[in-house]
């Protein structure tokens, strides 16, 4: 199964060793340093604005008292429901020329368009704030995780050293938490890479655009594998990076006593800076945008909102449910097998399967298209030339293409899940089992699956979300005439029909919302004694 799962990631790695032809030459000479800096500049902004963002309010959440604290330190992650595709539609529909913001400005102030400069939206800073606001979720929960999870006993020491409370963070707390934050930017940075409809909506020359326009313009597959496995090298250089960051992870360990992390109580100036702190992401990553779609969906709900939109939704959750069932049954044969058969092959073969959620919705596409086409122009040609019959289309443009690449890219997150549920299972359980006769296969339905519905549950709800905010993938590899949610919304928005894209958008948001929640709750609870 890993091999199998794999065979996308060797498929474009296979085509760095190609030699180069015309159109190659032609990116390479043309466009690949623009998509080079672009991608590098974009990384940068994303890092910097999600470390700041991120760890700021996470450290705030964990150790300090001001009004709000509760709430914000679940509001924080809701911004995360957010797919950066749709937040970067609503603030262009809000804040281009003619949006509401402009215009207002324009006719309060009687400017005409020369009169007055307003920041572009559509442009490397315009994506990257986009992708800052709703992703720097990533590096607040892993922080959070962290900060929650850190001995009081180090903490009670620095301060005894005469460490002052930030001193006390920076010098001891952001040490500890350090493997966290790398996993936390390297997330974020990851799913910077893996978009694509913000970047193309704002016309920029990145890898996942490039791919397309080679892909779909020029007609080459090999120049546009070639365009893939270069992304591959930047997100395996991520990868590297984030596992070095924790090989010295073990080395922290926690007081085995429970005792409360200290709370340092704000008052005036320092708990109303905290309070704006923690409210401006929050309103700018979701209330926000959020409310600007509500007021669109309100407007067009009565022409946008009929018997194709119910099938269209109905289309999404029907695909979303059916993958991430498949992806949990998988999740729990391999995380099983891992339990019953562990040897170095086979942990070996679920690392090499939990590393496609680190590859870009765009790659994993190309890499399944590849493949496939190959084998249904096989199986074509064989039967015209012995039986004068053509078998068409058998699985690439299929919905198992679709249903592949689901798994090649979101498996990672239910194997992790569930292997994070058994780990829990002590092998003793196992043990008893077998003494009463059970089978490997019995133990897992009768004993295993019980004690562990809510993993099982929340592996299947973020894949499902996963799964409905995918558009790279969605949109190269779905059947004709086949839209999810996400395609609808990023198909009306190219036309510059934003407020008709809002219902589709809204949509997706609100389902996002529900493993938002699950998280937050799980991390709220996380350190012993809660």
């Amino acid at each position: 199964m890993a091999a199998l799962l794999s065979l996308p990631i060797f498929t474009i790695a296979s085509y760095l060793l190609y030699p180069s032809n015309e159109v190659w030459l032609h990116l390479r000479t043309t466009v690949l340093n623009e998509y080079l800096l672009n991608s590098a500049l974009m990384m940068l902004g994303v890092g910097v604005g999600t470390l700041i963002i991120g760890v700021g309010c996470a450290w705030l959440t964990s150790v300090c008292v001001f009004p709000g604290k509760k709430f914000f330190s679940w509001a924080l992650l809701m911004p995360l429901a957010f797919p950066g595709y749709i937040i970067a539609y609503t603030y262009t529909g809000m804040f281009d020329f003619a949006g509401p913001v402009q215009s207002w400005l324009r006719e309060l102030m009687g400017w005409g368009p020369r009169d007055y400069y307003f920041p572009e939206i559509r442009s490397l800073g315009g994506a990257v704030t986009m992708f800052t606001l709703v992703l720097y979720p990533y590096v607040y929960l892993l922080s959070r995780a962290a900060f929650l999870e850190q001995s009081v006993c180090v903490l009670e020491v620095s301060r005894t050293l005469g460490c002052s409370v930030w001193s006390g963070f920076y010098r001891v707390a952001l040490p500890l938490a350090r493997p966290a934050i790398v996993a936390g930017v390297s997330l974020a940075l990851m799913e910077t890479l893996a978009d694509y409809g913000t970047v193309s909506y704002f016309g920029l020359g990145v890898f996942t655009t490039g791919i397309f326009r080679t892909w779909f313009g020029l007609g080459d597959a090999a120049a546009a594998a070639k365009l893939a496995a270069i992304l591959l090298l930047f997100v395996f250089t991520l990868v590297i990076i984030e596992r070095w960051s924790r090989r010295r992870a073990q080395y922290h360990h926690t007081s085995n006593r429970y005792s409360s992390l200290p709370q340092y109580r704000l008052r005036g100036a320092r708990a109303w800076f905290a309070v704006a702190a923690c409210v401006l992401p929050l309103f700018l990553g979701f209330i926000l945008p959020a409310g600007q779609l509500a007021v669109w969906a309100l407007q067009t709900y009565q022409t946008m909102v009929d018997a194709s939109f119910l099938w269209l939704t109905l289309h999404s959750i029907l695909l979303a449910a059916s993958a991430a069932a498949l992806a949990v049954v998988l999740a729990l044969f391999l995380a099983y097998g891992k339990r019953v058969f562990a040897s170095k092959a086979v942990t070996a073969s679920i690392r090499v399967v939990a590393t496609g959620y680190a590859i870009p919705g765009t790659v994993v596409a190309v890499g399944v298209i590849i493949p496939l086409a190959w084998f249904d122009n096989q199986v074509d040609g064989y039967l015209r030339e012995h039986f004068d019959f053509s078998s068409g289309l058998l699985l690439s443009g299929s919905l198992f293409a679709l249903m592949f690449a689901y798994m090649v890219r979101f498996l990672a997150i239910s194997v992790q899940s569930v292997e994070s549920g058994l780990g829990k299972i002590r092998q003793s359980m196992d043990d008893a089992a077998r003494s009463l006769s059970y089978t490997p296969a019995q133990i897992l339905l009768r004993v295993h699956l019980p004690l562990m519905r809510a993993t099982v549950l929340t592996a299947f709800l973020i894949v499902f979300v996963d799964v409905m905010k995918e558009l790279p993938a969605t949109l190269i590899l779905r059947p004709f005439n086949f839209n999810t949610l996400a395609v609808r919304a990023f198909e009306l928005a190219g036309d510059e029909r934003l407020a008709d894209s809002s219902t589709a958008a809204l949509m997706i948001v609100a389902v996002g919302l529900v493993p938002v929640l699950l998280l937050s709750r799980s991390i709220s609870t996380a350190r012993a004694g809660s």
